[in-house]
């Protein structure tokens, strides 16, 4: 059976009185009481007052009578706004809401039951009662507030002693809940930011008493033992910055999750983390549309592939925020669907029918798949993207990555997908390897299918992803981990870092921009020399590990590119996407390419066909 909670100023016709009553028990019951005595005690003060204190004068009856009957008037004012059911945790704002409304409620209704009851108290008595009601609830509530805070608070001898980086909402959210938690591991002692305005800023006691420059000068005063940076969209440059200062001071740094991490939920103690690699290179804030992204997936029909992937099974967790109608999860890897699975609902049964195994080789088995699943929004993840294997075995390339995106192109089309976004990378950007070339093509098959229909097909090209299976920094952590050397191709070379929770929340927010023939190639910030990255985690180890340098592979290049030779950054629709048009590639050239062509000669072609001009189709309806 469903119970239905009755909404604030709802009242559920036919509910007994002793239910309502049985609801504010047995604590609530006390809090009623509590204010009932704040009332008679106002009464009596604001009569007093317009008496000028002669007691005398007092009509002890009649104020004893009105007394009472405002109590009742007051329970059922309050109740009817929530203050005695336990909406709200004691002598928060919302409970002081509830408590201004009660107040403005009974003080009307008591003016009139006088005037019927003759007057037991003077009218201006009764005005001055409700505003001294208030104050006097109010002040117990705080009362008790701080005396529940000063029990929770923990004692600093028992936890590390933190200087909080921050006195911004994330700082005012973990600095609360470490002070209210008795067994926390940490004591905020000293608060620091950067914006002069907080310079008097006190957050639950706790000073701030600087900026980022006064580090030292305050983890000396405060005997601080860790640095905590609480801003969640505090960016990889600040990250860097307090992480050299914390090791010259020889204490911890500790950080709060980035806001994609968080998603729009608070900061609990239990997110505090040392800094990892990920947040020291590709940490920044990204700011989406929710309102957009929810128009094209709430309650949408939803269909991720490689969806046991490091992209994929994150695309899968981003959406699911967003009450999608379904959400499809495609890969040929079952254990990768059992992991993102048990990622999603904590259990990991594999016994849900939008759990699809399938090969997007497979162009039976993805029609039987969009048959069943209807999808409308389409995020193609699905793909080979280690360039060295796929530079030996170029047939896989041509199979996996462009003979599959282009079977789910056309299966899409076929079955109306409104939306589908192909997951494109870096390499695609003026390409020079198999892997390069593969994913230009895909583009251009992705921009030839945004023509001939009248959804949305656009792709997103993006630089590495942090975190990823098979990801440099993983690699690296590998090495450490059996005590070295760490492999680095050439002391020059760089690439573009992003995590894959910042990389994601961009891709979703790609899918609701209205593209034509588009490529839309995500910001990904300043390239970062992969030497430095080697050294700092070679820094890190228990033992000296050696930095090798092994030479480019075939098909690498130096420095990566987001925008290939004549590609123009435009960003009309949001500051972190550009929009690139891409010369779109008719899919019955495919018929050229043999997977058991010698692999020179494959290659050869897969080149050309990524460099050609455009090979036009028809136009979409209306659109150019």
């Amino acid at each position: 059976m469903e119970v239905r909670r009755a909404a604030p100023g709802e009242w559920r016709t036919g509910t007994p009185w002793s239910m309502l009553l049985w609801a504010a028990l047995p604590g609530r019951a006390a809090r009623a009481g509590g204010d009932a005595l704040a009332l008679a005690i106002g009464m009596l003060i604001a009569t007093l007052l317009r008496h000028d204190g002669r007691v005398e004068y007092l009509n002890c009856g009649g104020l004893l009578e009105l007394a009472a009957v405002a109590a009742v008037v007051q329970t059922v004012a309050g109740i009817q706004f929530g203050l005695y059911t336990g909406r709200w945790s004691y002598g928060c704002f919302e409970e002081i809401a509830a408590l201004a409304k009660t107040a403005a409620v009974t003080t009307p209704v008591v003016f009139v039951l006088d005037t019927l009851l003759g007057r037991l108290v003077p009218r201006s008595a009764i005005i001055a009662s409700g505003l001294i009601v208030l104050v006097l609830a109010a002040g117990i509530r705080y009362g008790a507030r701080l005396l529940q805070d000063s029990r929770l608070r923990p004692s600093p001898e028992q936890g590390s002693r933190v200087v909080v980086m921050g006195a911004g909402e994330g700082a005012a959210q973990v600095v609360r809940a470490m002070l209210r938690t008795p067994s926390s591991p940490y004591v905020p002692v000293a608060l620091l930011d950067d914006d002069p305005r907080k310079r008097a800023l006190r957050v639950m006691g706790v000073p701030v008493t600087g900026n980022r420059h006064a580090l030292p000068e305050v983890v000396r005063r405060f005997r601080a033992d860790a640095v905590l940076i609480a801003i969640p969209s505090a960016g990889a440059d600040l990250v860097r910055e307090l992480s050299t200062l914390a090791g010259e001071l020889n204490v911890d740094l500790k950080v709060v999750p980035p806001v994609v991490e968080l998603f729009g939920r608070t900061v609990r103690i239990e997110d505090i983390r040392p800094v990892s690699h990920a947040d020291l290179l590709g940490r920044r804030e990204i700011g989406i549309d929710l309102a957009a992204i929810a128009g094209y997936l709430e309650d949408r029909r939803v269909l991720v592939t490689g969806a046991g992937g490091s992209i994929g099974s994150e695309l899968c967790r981003q959406v699911a925020q967003f009450h999608p109608d379904s959400l499809v999860m495609l890969d040929r890897d079952e254990s990768g669907l059992h992991a993102v699975q048990l990622s999603l609902d904590g259990r990991g049964l594999l016994n849900d029918r939008n759990l699809v195994v399938a090969d997007i080789r497979d162009q039976q088995r993805l029609d039987e798949v969009f048959r069943e699943h209807r999808p409308q929004v389409v995020f193609h993840a699905a793909a080979l993207k280690h360039l060295p294997l796929l530079e030996m075995h170029p047939s896989e390339a041509l199979k996996t990555n462009i003979i599959g995106t282009y079977q789910m192109l056309q299966t899409a089309l076929r079955h109306g997908v409104e939306r589908f976004v192909n997951i494109s990378t870096d390499k695609a950007a003026d390409p020079c390897s198999v892997l390069g070339y593969s994913k230009r093509i895909t583009e251009r098959l992705t921009a030839a299918a945004d023509e001939s229909e009248s959804g949305t097909y656009c792709s997103v090209r993006f630089g590495n992803v942090l975190g990823s299976r098979g990801s440099v920094l993983t690699a690296f952590e590998a090495q450490v981990a059996k005590g070295g050397p760490i492999t680095v191709t050439d002391p020059e070379v760089s690439r573009y870092f992003m995590t894959v929770q910042e990389a994601v929340r961009l891709v979703v927010q790609a899918g609701a921009v209205d593209s034509t023939r588009e490529v839309l190639v995500l910001d990904m910030g300043e390239p970062v020399r992969i030497a430095d990255v080697a050294r700092r985690l070679a820094a890190t180890a228990d033992t000296h590990i050696q930095v090798v340098y092994t030479g480019l592979r075939p098909g690498e290049k130096l420095r990566e590119v987001l925008l290939g030779p004549g590609e123009e950054d435009r960003r009309p629709h949001h500051p972190l996407l550009s929009q690139v048009p891409v010369p779109p590639l008719d899919g019955a050239v495919l018929s050229l390419l043999d997977p058991a062509a010698p692999r020179k000669d494959l290659i050869a072609v897969l080149r050309w066909l990524a460099e050609s001009p455009a090979l036009t189709v028809a136009h979409k309806n209306g659109r150019h």
